[in-house]
């Protein structure tokens, strides 16, 4: 299988040989100190302040969205929220369920932040702003440094979701003045789904502590206590913390998060330059390096989809509702490489002289 999707993504050898491996006991110090190091590593890879704190959540990227907004948000809070697609959805509903005050900048499919639309907020007297970064279902990056400046300007919490952007597009949480990151283990980490992460800065964590989390499970300060250790309160995903160790060391040793991102963006330029000459659209302009939407000119999307998977044994990410059987996604992340894009471009000029991409 060569895998195209957004997430889970290709492994390398060496984070693939740790899931084969029986999972040992942690409640040691030898399990600690790598929970250490994935803490200062993670820290070092958004350029957290050094007072930072990082928790790793067994659970979905979903999981730590809900577990902040539980634990740095308050009935007291006036959040804007960012909804151009199906994660920003999930974060207004989110705020709707735990009684978070909220208003949405809705966004069309596809459609960028501007620094007009964000003018229109200004002087409300919100206190947190949250988005997701790059809108996944749509493939929109969003315009980060007019976020980070508006927030800047209104004295707003800001929280980004990173999840699929993480390691693909630059992310700088001193230099943007970002109190939360959120990110996964199955987008460009590139390990098996089941761990999401919280980075908290300074201000998060004085909000942590003076909020009172109605959640056992989802409660950061006791998962901040049990941190001091090097431990989780309840057990973890104890093998993908293994693996997301060797990944961030391997992202250490090969140049850092900077070359990590380069890498990306090379593959996701070269993709995008490669399809030019086939019957195949990228419409949006503000593209992230994670995901490429691919527009069909004159074939149904879902047909190529499924195509690419039964007949050459490669996955891309179909895209659901109205846009399925127009679009698709290409995503960029993982153990890829220029070869790989060979592949499934090759895969496309078939699919061309067959009929099937016209």
């Amino acid at each position: 299988m060569l895998n195209f999707t957004v997430g889970p993504v290709m492994s390398s050898e060496s984070v693939r040989k740790i899931g084969g491996e029986q999972t040992p006991y942690f409640r040691n110090d030898e399990f600690s100190e790598i929970m250490f190091e994935n803490e200062e590593l993670m820290k070092e890879f958004v350029y957290a302040d050094e007072d930072s704190r990082v928790v790793f959540i067994t659970g979905s990227g979903t999981a730590s969205m809900e577990a902040t907004v539980m634990n740095v948000l308050t009935k007291g809070d006036k959040v804007l929220i960012v909804n151009g697609g199906g994660f920003g959805q999930r974060f207004v509903d989110l705020c709707n369920l735990h009684e978070i005050p909220n208003d949405e900048i809705q966004l069309d499919f596809g459609q960028n932040i501007t620094e007009e639309l964000l003018s229109n907020y200004s002087n409300k007297g919100y206190t947190a702003f949250l988005v997701n970064i790059c809108e996944t279902s749509s493939c929109v990056y969003y315009d980060l440094d007019l976020i980070s400046k508006f927030c800047s300007e209104n004295d707003i919490f800001l929280i980004v979701d990173a999840i699929s952007s993480f390691l693909a597009n630059p992310l700088n949480m001193k230099e943007k003045n970002i109190d939360v990151v959120i990110t996964g283990s199955q987008k460009a980490l590139a390990c098996p789904p089941g761990i999401s992460i919280v980075v908290l800065g300074p201000n998060a964590l004085k909000r942590v502590e003076d909020n009172k989390c109605k959640s056992m499970y989802f409660d950061l300060k006791d998962m901040l206590k049990n941190g001091e250790r090097g431990q989780t309160p309840f057990t973890p995903a104890v093998t993908i913390l293994l693996q997301i160790n060797q990944r961030l060391k391997e992202i250490k040793g090969q140049g850092g998060v900077e070359t990590e991102i380069e890498r990306v963006a090379e593959l996701a330029n070269d993709f995008r330059e490669r399809i030019k000459d086939l019957p195949l659209e990228i419409k949006c302009d503000c593209l992230g390096n994670s995901v490429t939407g691919v527009y069909c000119i004159n074939s149904n999307a879902e047909d190529i989809v499924d195509a690419l998977k039964f007949d050459y044994n490669i996955w891309v990410n179909p895209n659901g509702g109205e846009i399925g059987n127009k679009m698709f996604r290409v995503g960029h992340i993982g153990d890829l490489t220029l070869e790989d894009n060979d592949k499934l471009v090759d895969a496309f000029k078939d699919l061309e002289k067959r009929g099937i991409l016209k």
